[in-house]
């Protein structure tokens, strides 16, 4: 690991500090820079993207593929890390970890065609379309998925040649550090990629330093609402993956036992603490009580237990503070009229520990509708028929995931390609980022993608070139 992510002595300022989520206790501590280092390091990164841009995609992918192969070499090294942190469990954590392998491998490999000239026959000159790379990014990350968000990002923009600076949230500064460790241990040139450990108070002028060419974030939507205000004050691009409150359809043709299934999976992804989570289960009401059985069965089966334990499936919340705030929305919705079936009570021992919870007559005015709940609680929602389904789902200020389960996939698939107003949208399954497809969302889950060629593309200048021979050229006065 990098020096700086050594245990400071008790008398050296530091100003983030880890606590165990599991047991309330502090872990290791790591001092801040100070706001001139971090622009020191967005000059020393524009510098070093300079030389980047000019690798071939051969060797920017040996050095992608390598950061690959490290991250495996040091899997469970890593998922104890994440535990100890933020309080994932091991085995999500070895899986998280494997992902962003995978997604190194996928973009060292498919990075030189997403990002080949394209030929355009416009019946004269030559013409065609670069991908060039726009120069430093800063990414500014969260804490729930601490490596895979990284990864997510940061190996196409390096395949297509730019540099970045890292910004990770504030309770995972060890995942943040052993990123930077990793990337540089595969070759990544020590200026190109810098984790930068500072407080969220000095991202808006590292933002607005002239050596940072874009921004992406995934956060609240406060977040992101904040970032394009700064960014766009210098006119610079952001990609920005906020909120969620994915509406999964369950209509009467469904599986009742397979949907819950499917239901308390996607509702309890990561603990629950994932944007695209399943969070609003819209059934129509002829199997709403089937179905509202099924899921409390299902969701039982998520009993809590030490996530540093192989096996273990639900772990606590990342910190007292997202606890006591996920218990604040479950309240109230009970006190606005909400039923609740299980789980829904502080347990009493140390640590951000919150049991699966199930709420059924979930309606507007309650927060288990209206707001996105970032933790264990399924919230159950009565529909008339499709339509009304549909139009529940949609009413929602979030347009990240959506799902569809039902016993007839061609209705499924038009519901899902053509109906929900969202990024994504999955039948009979639940929602995932994968680096061959896009992902992202509309309304207030912002905007951009990552992932695929749309993804690799966000942060590159795409440029028309046009080629003729100087004897056969000719002005056109028409813009």
């Amino acid at each position: 690991m990098p020096e700086q992510a050594e245990l400071t002595r008790p008398d050296a300022k530091a100003i983030f500090q880890t606590v165990n989520p599991a047991t309330g206790e502090p872990g290791r501590s790591y001092p801040q820079l100070s706001v001139q280092d971090a622009h020191d390091a967005a000059a020393a990164a524009h510098r070093a993207f300079l030389d980047w841009r000019r690798t071939s995609f051969e060797d920017r992918a040996a050095v992608v593929r390598k950061a690959g192969e490290i991250l495996r070499a040091r899997k469970d090294e890593f998922a104890r890390l994440m535990t100890e942190e933020m309080g994932k469990t091991f085995d999500d954590g070895r899986a998280e970890v494997e992902k962003c392998a995978a997604n190194c491998d996928w973009f060292a490999d498919q990075a030189h065609e997403y990002l080949a000239a394209e030929p355009v026959d416009i019946g004269g000159p030559e013409a065609f379309v670069t991908y060039n790379p726009l120069g430093v990014v800063l990414a500014i990350m969260p804490w729930n998925f601490p490596f895979w968000q990284v990864f997510r990002f940061i190996a196409p923009a390096l395949m297509a040649g730019n540099g970045a600076l890292l910004k990770h949230a504030s309770n995972v500064p060890g995942s943040a550090l052993a990123i930077e460790d990793v990337l540089h241990q595969a070759g990544v040139p020590h200026d190109l990629f810098r984790t930068l450990l500072l407080p969220t108070e000095h991202v808006e002028s590292l933002i607005k330093d002239p050596h940072v060419a874009a921004v992406t974030l995934t956060g609240s939507v406060a977040a992101g609402k904040a970032v394009a205000s700064e960014a766009g004050s210098v006119l610079k691009k952001c990609v920005l993956e906020l909120g969620g409150s994915d509406a999964y359809i369950v209509l009467e043709d469904a599986d009742v036992e397979a949907a819950a299934k499917i239901a308390a999976t996607a509702r309890m992804v990561n603990g629950g603490q994932s944007c695209i989570a399943g969070k609003r289960f819209i059934v129509v009401r002829s199997i709403l009580d089937r179905f509202t059985a099924a899921l409390v069965e299902a969701m039982r089966a998520y009993e809590m237990a030490d996530p540093a334990k192989p096996g273990a499936k639900l772990g606590p919340m990342q910190s007292l503070k997202a606890r006591d705030e996920i218990h604040r929305q479950v309240q109230e919705s009970v006190a606005n009229g909400a039923r609740l079936l299980l789980g829904g009570m502080v347990p009493d021992k140390a640590g951000a520990w919150y049991p699966a919870t199930v709420l059924a007559d979930v309606r507007p005015g309650q927060p288990a509708h209206d707001e996105e709940v970032f933790g264990p609680v399924a919230a159950i929602i009565g529909a008339e028929d499709e339509a009304d389904a549909i139009r529940i789902a949609n009413l929602s200020e979030f347009g990240l995931g959506s799902g569809v389960l039902t016993g007839d996939p061609d209705r499924g698939r038009r519901i899902a390609a053509e109906d929900l107003e969202a990024g994504l949208s999955f039948v009979n399954e639940n929602v995932r980022s994968d680096p061959r497809m896009p992902f992202g969302g509309i309304k207030h889950s912002g905007y951009g993608r990552e992932c695929s060629s749309f993804g690799i593309r966000e942060f590159t200048n795409i440029k028309s070139v046009h080629v003729r021979s100087l004897e056969h050229g000719a002005g056109n006065a028409v813009e």
